[in-house]
């Protein structure tokens, strides 16, 4: 521009005309530090109470058994390895938690999961609420929330890539070690093991390595318990700071949203309506804020065959600059595909609800505990409806 003319201000004025471009806001990447602070997740002050929980799916079959149900304490940092049969349901996920964490370590008061199946299920918001268990769940696309238990996925899985044999069909007998080799390892965060921070005191490993000492009196010992414990915290909460410190180099302050201001959504996780992604917008949007979850999460207002959860991490979304002066007309909005809708495998009952006509759904591919109630008018498979009214005339009806 300078070599056909200048005007007073004229590059801040081209600075704000490129930044409200529609288009380029669309298809460029965002060249800027990662968006939204480091947010720690609050450091619980006695073993097992907060915990997360995550699955190591796809592995070869050993025994039968193809997961590893990975269950991880925040304060002791103290982990258990349980091995599935493939990904459990809603309800094997309570079983497994009831035979090997409830038994050992009591109800925990929240758990901290990804967005499975088996953690958004109508079966498990019921357990957990009936347990005063907080059930807390990752935003969308963003599993850093539970980074927790995804660490300690990738030192099992290095564990058993080590000691595993060639046909890989041995790592069910590999667990037990794994489990404890982990829990007796040095933690740094903590300044000891997980095994320690949970029992204060070291295993045995071999017979007679641990000289004998007097029985403390019950105060000493008490007063040592509580020292074990604040000690522990501060270590936590040291290193906590410590990892916010350097995660925070590669990131920026989010910007202040609010509700009703329109946003720019990543679709780096979205599968597009177009030949190829690599063509295709990096934004999509913009889109109105609904709610401002907390400093790192807002929930936009989706169109209805967005089937996502609507709540993202502040990294994914950037604001909307609005132009007064431009004219140009907006491109069409981009469709992104959505989601396979639910399949209905049986109609088992129906019943009147007010005026409305209810249908009890057994669900394709979903064990009983996840049937519901569903109003007819959402209800399209009408073949099926039709045969449940012909074995069952008496049943409420249309």
């Amino acid at each position: 521009m300078h070599r056909y003319g200048t005007w007073p201000h004229m590059k801040k004025e081209i600075k704000k005309y490129v930044t409200t471009c529609p288009v380029c806001a669309r298809s460029k990447h965002s060249t800027d530090r990662t968006s939204g602070l480091l947010q720690p997740i609050p450091t619980p002050s006695r073993p097992w109470t907060q915990i997360s929980v995550d699955f190591i799916t796809d592995l070869p079959p050993s025994k039968g058994y193809t997961t590893i149900m990975v269950v991880v304490d925040h304060f002791t940092k103290m982990a258990h390895f349980v091995g599935c049969k493939g990904l459990p349901t809603a309800v094997q996920t309570a079983t497994m938690f009831h035979n090997h964490i409830f038994r050992l370590h009591g109800t925990p008061t929240s758990i901290i999961s990804d967005r499975g199946s088996q953690f958004t299920s109508r079966f498990w918001k019921a357990l957990c609420k009936s347990l005063h268990i907080s059930s807390r769940l990752s935003s969308a696309f963003h599993p850093q929330t539970n980074g927790q238990t995804e660490r300690t996925n990738q030192t099992l899985e290095q564990y058993l890539r080590c000691y595993s044999t060639q046909s890989q069909d041995n790592w069910m007998n590999l667990l037990p070690t794994a489990e404890f080799a982990y829990n007796n390892g040095f933690h740094s965060s903590l300044k000891t093991s997980p095994f320690y921070a949970a029992y204060g005191y070291h295993p045995v490993l071999l017979p007679g390595s641990f000289r004998q000492t007097h029985v403390p009196d019950v105060n000493a010992l008490l007063r040592h318990h509580r020292r074990h414990l604040a000690l522990l915290k501060q270590n936590l909460l040291n290193a906590k700071q410590c990892h916010k410190n350097q995660a925070d180099k590669k990131r920026r302050i989010a910007p202040s949203y609010r509700v009703g201001q329109k946003v720019w959504l990543s679709s780096r996780n979205i599968r597009l309506l177009c030949p190829s992604k690599k063509l295709g917008p990096k934004f999509i949007g913009p889109y109105v804020i609904d709610k401002v979850v907390n400093a790192s999460a807002v929930r936009l207002r989706l169109p209805p065959n967005f089937r996502i959860h609507p709540t993202f991490h502040v990294s994914l979304v950037k604001p909307w600059t609005p132009d007064p002066f431009r004219k140009t007309t907006p491109p069409p909005p981009v469709s992104a595909a959505s989601d396979p809708e639910y399949e209905v495998q049986a109609i088992i009952d129906s019943r009147w609800r007010g005026r409305s006509l209810q249908y009890l759904i057994q669900w394709k591919g979903y064990g009983p505990e996840e049937r519901s109630w569903e109003p007819a008018s959402g209800v399209s498979a009408v073949r099926l409806v039709r045969r449940f009214h012909l074995l069952h005339p008496t049943k409420p009806a249309p």
